[in-house]
């Protein structure tokens, strides 16, 4: 740059200087040259010494080179062969390892189609997650894992369709063989609640036992005998009766709910089942309409809700979470609810009592089944004290025909007895105690009718029959007497009282049943005590309780005999009626017949011989009937003196009449019914006979002058009668 940078006349310079430098340069090559020729000349001569010996080398590296090569060919193709061979070696090698690689899918694969073919899902399902999360992403680089992951999803929807269709199956059969299961349910139910009966009598006997162990040692040995027998029973009933998992295979709902809650869809199955589950209750749940007229159907209605809600149970128990206690709840609230609306209609179309009776021990073994299975029945147990009000009315209305029965068949006449042998016959069936009679000898009559010890046996049955109800009940002895005191007080009161009513009242039932009626519901009547000691000895529980109801027999019967006594009053009077209207006076007559009429002598025989069928009555009710007849009689001819139709009357009808009326006042005398005091009877007539007297012996003036005072001999004489007579 300097060079370039000086005046022009630098550069010339410059070559000049590098000229003198070349020279200089050269002539060091030179001399170099000089001194290293001699080496230079020593060196060619050598190399062209050495090159006649280097032909020949050459030669034999060239020869020796052709016979290695020929040599070497075998080698090489054998090496050759070798490097081939551990090529393929190791080609089979990494064959291997991939295969083993692939070999443990393949086994799974296989597996899980094997599976798959015997309707492992369950199983199925776990190999599909190993294969998904261990084998698979090993070979995924391969196209048949490619396809087997594709082909994963629709196996798992496969699985879920088909296990679907096996719990439909499922559902489908136990709603169709729920009666079966709630019969098997029941029926073990029975045998439990037999077997615990017979091990508390067993625990019973122990108590005695060890009270009087010396003295029972026989009555031990024969009762462990017997429990050992009840226990043989019980082993052979339960060999022989399957229990609700024996009847039901439950693998469908496990294995649909494991492979649900395995693909992460259990809530889904959950309320899949449940729902359908409510749909099956409301269908277990309708009564069929003509389920009331056997006891058939309502057993097989209790039994499909029975075997619905011990599936239900086995499922809340054997499952977590598929149903829980709050829904198997909901659903019994709901069931219960449905339960007691159909009992209370189909039963009160029940008009037979057996049936009725029938329906309460199914709804008992009913609710003891489902309380064992945890359920509470409380409400059932109320609703059967509904049905036992219900029961009561159909065993009355039953009982209402047997009386009227025994009432139709009655012949309204004491009961004769022939021998001893009959004699305990009669009061095996009715208490009857007297001494008097037991002082005759045989043959003899009990005082009261055929009807008396049958009425007594059927009340007898109606109390049976309305204990058969309240067994069972899970009631106390107390309210058992009550409830049996309180239907019999029914049946008397309502029942009897009405039948006994209606009978008085029949046309056909004259003076001499009525008495005879009145002389039974008497006996009836003290028979009321023998019936209160029953029903204590069937209760055990004394009379003497506070709480302890007693019988109104004493009301009914004494009503009954009233009407009976107020109809023999009634009847009496229409007799007399009857007599009265065929009476054929001749009130024109000059002078009368000298005796007395034909109609008034046939009363008078009825009477005396009515009375004297009065004989068994009570005294009281005997002469107010007398008494009451004879003053309707005295009325009766009273009234005919002042017929207004009657407008004329002689002195020898007035006599003719007036011989009637002693014929009654002689009837009156003769005490046809005994205990009457003095005269009593014989004032009935006395309007008559002072009214007579005074036209007799036309007396006017004693009349006139003695009317109103105390003392006067026609006190009993009405004016206006006397007047009114007298005109005629």
């Amino acid at each position: 740059r300097s060079v370039y940078d000086d005046q022009p006349n630098a550069h010339q310079k410059f070559m000049e200087k590098l000229d003198a430098c070349i020279r200089n340069h050269d002539r060091e090559i030179e001399k170099m040259c000089n001194f290293h020729h001699q080496g230079f000349v020593d060196a060619i001569t050598e190399l062209l010494k050495v090159r006649a010996d280097a032909e020949k080398l050459k030669v034999q590296v060239t020869d020796t080179n052709r016979r290695l090569q020929d040599a070497g060919k075998e080698v090489i193709a054998q090496t050759e062969e070798i490097i081939r061979c551990r090529v393929q070696q190791r080609n089979i090698t990494t064959v291997v390892e991939k295969l083993q690689l692939c070999l443990p899918v393949l086994e799974m694969y296989s597996k899980l189609k094997e599976q798959m073919s015997v309707k492992r899902y369950y199983s199925a399902l776990k190999t599909m997650e190993q294969l998904e999360n261990l084998y698979l992403p090993r070979v995924s680089q391969y196209r048949f894992c490619q396809i087997m992951i594709e082909n994963l999803p629709k196996l798992r929807e496969e699985i879920k369709e088909i296990s679907m269709s096996d719990l439909k199956d499922f559902l489908e059969s136990i709603r169709k063989h729920s009666d079966r299961i709630g019969e098997t349910a029941m029926k073990q139910a029975q045998q439990q609640k037999t077997f615990s009966t017979a091990l508390q009598k067993q625990n019973n006997v122990n108590y005695g036992r060890n009270m009087h162990l010396g003295r029972n040692r026989i009555l031990e040995s024969k009762n462990e005998i017997t429990l050992k027998r009840t226990f043989e029973d019980e082993d052979e009933h339960e060999e022989e009766v399957l229990t609700a998992q024996d009847l039901v295979d439950f693998s469908p709902v496990y294995r649909c709910l494991h492979i649900y809650s395995v693909l992460g869809d259990g809530e889904i199955f959950e309320n899949y089942y449940r729902k359908q589950r409510r749909k099956q209750a409301r269908l277990v749940l309708q009564p069929q309409s003509s389920m009331h007229e056997t006891v058939e159907g309502y057993r097989r209605y209790f039994s499909q809700i029975v075997g619905f809600f011990v599936v239900e149970d086995h499922i809340l128990h054997v499952t977590q979470g598929l149903v829980t206690r709050t829904y198997t709840d909901e659903l019994w609230n709901m069931a219960l609810s449905k339960i007691i609306a159909v009992l209370r209609t189909h039963s009160s179309y029940c008009s037979d009592p057996d049936l009725v009776l029938e329906l309460k021990n199914l709804v008992v073994v009913f609710a003891d089944t489902l309380q064992g299975y945890g359920f509470p029945v409380n409400r059932l147990f109320d609703l059967l004290f509904e049905i036992r009000d219900q029961y009561n009315e159909t065993l009355l209305k039953k009982w209402s025909g047997l009386f009227r029965d025994i009432f139709e068949a009655d012949n309204y006449s004491p009961i004769p007895v022939a021998n001893e042998e009959e004699y305990r016959i009669v009061i095996s069936k009715f208490p009857f105690q007297d001494p008097e009679l037991d002082k005759q000898s045989f043959p003899k009559k009990l005082p009261m009718s055929q009807s008396v010890p049958q009425i007594y046996m059927q009340v007898k049955e109606f109390i049976y029959a309305s204990l058969k109800f309240s067994e069972s009940l899970h009631r106390s002895s107390t309210e058992i007497d009550d409830m049996l005191r309180k239907s019999t007080n029914l049946l008397l009161t309502r029942t009897l009282s009405s039948c006994l009513q209606n009978l008085i009242k029949k046309p056909h039932i004259g003076l001499t049943e009525l008495v005879q009626i009145i002389i039974n519901t008497t006996h009836l009547e003290q028979a009321c005590k023998y019936l209160e000691d029953f029903i204590s000895n069937i209760t055990n529980i004394s009379q003497l309780t506070v709480h302890t109801a007693r019988l109104y027999g004493l009301s009914t019967f004494k009503d009954a005999r009233h009407a009976a006594e107020g109809e023999i009053y009634t009847k009496l009077n229409q007799k007399i009626d009857e007599f009265i209207q065929i009476a054929d006076y001749d009130w024109t007559m000059s002078e009368s017949d000298g005796r007395a009429s034909g109609y008034l002598m046939d009363l008078i025989n009825f009477l005396r011989s009515t009375f004297q069928v009065f004989t068994h009555l009570p005294g009281k009710v005997a002469q107010t009937a007398c008494m009451s007849a004879c003053q309707h009689l005295s009325m009766s001819l009273m009234q005919m003196l002042l017929d207004s139709e009657l407008k004329q009357i002689s002195m020898g009808a007035i006599q003719q009449f007036n011989l009637d009326v002693i014929q009654c006042e002689l009837f009156a005398s003769s005490e046809p019914v005994p205990g009457f005091q003095g005269d009593t009877l014989q004032l009935a007539f006395i309007d008559l006979r002072q009214l007579l007297d005074l036209f007799m012996v036309w007396d006017w003036s004693t009349y006139l002058a003695d009317y109103g005072q105390a003392t006067s001999k026609y006190l009993r004489v009405n004016p206006s009668t006397a007047l009114t007579l007298l005109e005629k």
